[in-house]
């Protein structure tokens, strides 16, 4: 038994050679925090055993492509699945300035954009110095990984928010200026705060509940026994809940402490607590003071992330905001007692500082080439003379070599509604918003009407696109194709569907952990 046992840097070691790819100790920790594996051993001298790691990476080394290969079919090309890298790493640098729904990972881009060739990308397909579109830019992961691989990007996209995100990713900053007026905010900030009681009143909740959270909730033993059946999580959860609020109302009271707004007519009405939307407001207001126009627009994308995360609602409903949420509850996904958060100041520390630091990191990497996002429909835009208006270098340029291809990943029918996933910032930056001229909008469902209405506005896109691209162009559209609507979209726009990629999708969303798939369609002039 004993020589079954490991501490945690052993079981790195172990898994790391067992996986084939780097475990940390962090992972290793994560999975006993968790309840994946039990702890066994007190504090100091922690230690898991090899069996249960062994039962519990059965799943992951190996097992996992055969069962989805049974539910996908054979003909999913698993080196697609980029399992072999870290979060940390389909996330790096500027990619994860800000959160956004239904993006693709850079190495996916980069695996068809780049100079490599294997037993799947039989040839190259774009080389430095071209030009590559994305009409449905989305937050700009195709114009980052084209300026890290020394190729020109457009992107083109409806929502003028998306298109904010994606050009604060690679645009030019002067980082001394950036980090001057974060510093003169947050100062700004903290002595706002210091005329409220807000941040003692969270200090006391906070210790309030940490004490009772490691009374009836203590890690990892409690959720060693959720993984196993032991307790009853929705009886035990709501009953602790219950037995806490009397605390949290006393605080309240005593703090006087205002939770609801007065009104809820708009997102930033009701998703946030009195005292957070006090902040969010003055923080803008400090924003707009900032003189350097591409300063103020990264900051404000920092605060557009900051009061994302501040929105009064679950951990584990954040990705899909369900009903607001004004005082403490059972929390499922860290399983104890959570609360809303009363300010912003936490959330902006931690996306200032990280901003800078994915900014400097980006700053090493970048090349000299041109890229641009447009705010429009990409049905109808004239690409050309949009980036004139923008950058006439750029357009000159783009004028005589013309676009070589397109690297897009088109919205999906009626899964995600891209305006209202940004709704906070559409209301604090005053956006025009033009919901109404998405392509499969979530309100629009998936009935036979919004599938025609879908491949029309995917067929349009295309037919207007190939008019500034080059001949012998190459398109790479990913989608998963469900309702077989591409090899009809490609025909409309005639084309031909020359090669299809069907990847594995394996990090989706918190809840969407089954087999999923998606397509990358390769297409070229019929």
């Amino acid at each position: 038994m004993k020589q079954d046992l490991l501490n945690i840097k052993e079981a790195s070691v172990w898994a790391t050679e067992y996986l084939q790819k780097t475990v940390t100790t962090s992972n290793i920790s994560y999975l006993i925090q968790y309840g994946r594996i039990r702890k066994i051993g007190d504090n100091g001298t922690t230690q898991v055993s090899r069996q249960e790691l062994i039962d519990y990476y059965k799943f992951y080394n190996g097992n996992r492509e055969f069962a989805w290969k049974d539910q996908l079919g054979e003909n999913l090309n698993w080196a697609l699945s980029f399992d072999q890298y870290k979060e940390a790493e389909t996330t790096k640098h500027v990619h994860r300035l800000h959160p956004y729904k239904g993006k693709f990972i850079p190495q996916l881009v980069e695996y068809f954009l780049d100079s490599h060739t294997d037993n799947f990308k039989k040839q190259t397909y774009f080389k430095k110095g071209d030009i590559v579109l994305d009409p449905f830019s989305g937050c700009g992961t195709t114009m980052v990984q084209a300026n890290e691989l020394g190729l020109h990007a457009i992107g083109i996209d409806i929502s003028a928010f998306n298109a904010l995100i994606g050009n604060c990713k690679i645009m030019k900053y002067d980082l001394v200026d950036v980090q001057a007026e974060i510093s003169r905010i947050t100062k700004a900030l903290k002595e706002f705060l210091a005329n409220s009681h807000t941040i003692e009143f969270e200090e006391k909740l906070l210790q309030a509940l940490y004490d009772f959270n490691n009374k009836y909730f203590p890690v990892p033993d409690y959720k060693y026994k959720l993984q196993r059946g032991e307790i009853n999580e929705n009886e035990y959860g709501t009953e602790k809940e219950k037995e806490f609020l009397p605390i949290f109302n006393k605080l309240v009271k005593e703090y006087n402490i205002k939770l609801r707004q007065d009104k809820t007519d708009t997102f930033l009405d009701r998703w946030y607590l009195q005292n957070v939307r006090d902040e969010i407001q003055f923080v803008f207001d400090e924003i707009k003071k900032i003189k350097n126009i591409a300063t103020k627009k990264i900051i404000s994308i920092i605060l557009s992330r900051t009061i994302r995360s501040c929105r009064a609602t679950t951990h584990a409903d954040l990705a899909t905001l369900i009903e607001p949420i004004t005082a403490i509850y059972y929390c499922s996904k860290h399983g104890k007692v959570c609360k809303p958060l009363f300010s912003i100041l936490k959330w902006w520390g931690s996306y200032t500082k990280d901003t800078l630091a994915r900014l400097y990191q980006f700053d090493r990497l970048r090349t000299k080439t041109f890229q641009l996002c447009l705010t429009g429909d990409s049905r109808t835009i004239d690409i050309f003379e949009e980036i004139e208006k923008r950058n006439p270098l750029f357009a000159e340029l783009a004028q005589r070599q013309k676009i070589k291809g397109i690297f897009s990943s088109p919205p999906y029918v009626g899964l995600i509604d891209y305006h209202e996933q940004h709704a906070y910032a559409y209301d604090l930056y005053g956006f025009e918003r033009k919901d109404e001229l998405e392509i499969g909008p979530l309100y629009k469902g998936q009935s036979r009407e919004a599938k025609q209405s879908y491949i029309q506005g995917i067929t349009e896109v295309l037919n207007n696109c190939k008019k500034y691209l080059v001949d012998d162009y190459d398109i790479f559209l990913v989608a998963n194709d469900k309702y077989n609507m591409y090899p009809t979209i490609a025909e409309n726009a005639g084309m031909q569907i020359v090669k299809q990629y069907k990847r594995p999708v394996l990090n989706r969303t918190e809840k969407d952990k089954g087999a999923y798939s998606e397509t990358i369609f390769h297409m070229r002039k019929r």
